[in-house]
C-alpha cells in the first residue's frame, strides 16, 4: 500500500526546501556521507502554511532498490514545530520525534551507495501537516505514512534531490 511518503513528493502549496550546501539535483557535500562525517546538510524552509502545526522531514534513496530490495530510508523526523525555518548541518532533531533509518540507527544516516552502483539521488521530502502525529520513534516509514493519512491533512509538500557518488566516501 502506498502512502504520501512513497515515491516522489509532489509540490503542493508554496512550501520550499533549499540548501546552501547543494542545489536541487546537485552533488551533496562529502560530509553528508555515512562513511565520512555523517552530518546532515543544512536545509532551509520557506512557505509553511499559517495553519500548519507540524512538519515531517524524510530523506530516502530510491536508487538503492536493486541492491536493498526497497527504497532505503536515511532519515525520518516528524512532529517538527511548524515555525522552524532551517535545519542546521548535523541537526539532531531536537524538539521533534526522530525515527530510525534503515541502518537501524535513530537519526540521520548519510549516503553510502555501494561501489559499482553509480550515483544515487537522495530525496529530501518535507510535508506541512495540520496536526501532530504523536507516533513513537520506532515507527517505520510505511506506518508513518499511514499515520499521516489517518490523522492529519497534508497542507503543503515539497522535495529536493541531492546526488552522492560511491567515490565520495568509503561505501560498505
Amino acid at each position: 500500500m502506498g502512502t504520501v511518503l512513497n515515491g516522489d513528493v509532489e509540490q503542493k502549496g508554496d512550501l520550499s526546501l533549499t540548501s546552501p550546501d547543494f542545489e536541487d539535483g546537485g552533488r551533496l557535500p562529502d560530509s553528508a556521507g555515512y562513511a565520512n562525517e555523517n552530518r546532515s546538510p543544512r536545509l532551509e524552509v520557506d512557505g509553511v502554511p499559517d495553519d500548519a502545526e507540524t512538519l515531517v522531514l524524510v530523506c530516502d534513496d530510491p536508487d538503492a532498490q536493486p541492491v536493498a530490495g526497497h527504497t532505503w530510508v536515511h532519515w525520518a523526523v516528524w512532529d517538527i514545530d511548524a515555525s522552524v525555518d532551517a535545519f542546521p548541518e548535523g541537526w539532531d532533531g531536537s524538539g521533534a520525534t526522530v525515527g530510525y533509518n534503515d541502518f537501524l540507527e535513530q537519526g540521520y544516516g548519510g549516503p553510502s551507495p555501494p561501489e559499482g552502483t553509480g550515483t544515487h539521488g537522495y530525496r529530501f521530502k518535507l510535508l506541512a501537516l495540520d496536526s501532530s502525529l504523536g507516533v513513537p520513534e520506532y515507527t517505520r516509514i510505511e506506518r508513518l505514512g499511514s499515520a499521516i493519512a489517518m490523522n492529519a491533512q497534508v497542507l503543503a509538500s515539497t522535495q529536493i534531490v541531492g546526488e552522492y557518488d560511491p567515490d565520495q566516501g568509503t561505501a560498505f
